[in-house]
């Protein structure tokens, strides 16, 4: 398959996965959906699952699978998506989300069966799990990959910069961190809560850096994943 073609599936897969997070936003009714953070990471998720990461719907337990984990789980809607378009959750399971006995919760749960890796919603600390995997990895000589999205406005909680220390003091260099500059937080912009130059920040901290102006470009996004993994 050509780079075009290839990056023309991406991007159809990331209009599939929209629509499907609106679908299961409605469906869900009064009990309500977080759509802004969810909408704004669909084609990192998308330029992951079907560009970059090493697995299988056929078989989600493969050991030498990528690991992925939402650390910003109340965006989870574009995770879940990604698993319908992947083929790890069928559509009938997509519209339980938020449903009694439902698997897709608010926040993500752990049933790795259906490529739910782990648990997250409490902010910053899917990242300092993510880090766990990663170390386990290199303690177990495996040499699959961790990807884990986060929040810019997470990027405000302490473990965050706990957990970036750790990675470098552990040569974490299996370990992907991508946050989703969206430029909100809960209760605002994030620049009239907590101004902060993130890449400079992560830079100082010993991370390999590189910065994509628009994170809707699937180009983009998968030449500064081509360049952390080289």
């Amino acid at each position: 398959m050509n780079t075009g073609t290839h990056n023309d599936l991406i991007r159809e897969k990331a209009a599939e996965m929209r629509r499907d997070c609106l679908e299961m936003g409605f469906a869900a009714g009064s009990h309500g959906a977080h759509f802004g953070p969810a909408l704004s990471s669909i084609e990192i998720i998308a330029s992951l699952y079907f560009g970059v990461m090493n697995h299988d719907p056929k078989n989600p337990c493969l050991p030498e699978r990528d690991r992925f984990v939402m650390s910003k789980g109340h965006a989870c809607l574009s995770y879940y998506a990604a698993l319908v378009e992947a083929g790890y959750l069928s559509r009938e399971e997509m519209y339980t989300f938020k449903g009694d006995n439902s698997i897709l919760s608010g926040h993500p749960s752990c049933h790795v069966e259906h490529g739910l890796e782990v648990a997250t919603g409490s902010l910053g600390n899917g990242f300092a799990i993510a880090c766990g995997m990663a170390k386990a990895a290199k303690i177990k000589q495996e040499t699959h990959k961790v990807y884990c999205v986060l929040g810019d406005g997470e990027c405000d909680e302490g473990v965050i910069w706990e957990a970036a220390m750790n990675a470098v003091k552990n040569k974490l260099d299996n370990m992907i961190a991508i946050i989703d500059r969206n430029s909100f937080q809960l209760a605002g912009k994030t620049t009239e809560i907590m101004d902060l130059d993130l890449a400079a920040i992560w830079q100082a901290f010993g991370w390999d850096v590189q910065v994509v102006t628009d994170g809707n470009d699937v180009e983009s996004l998968l030449s500064a994943l081509k360049a952390i993994l080289q």
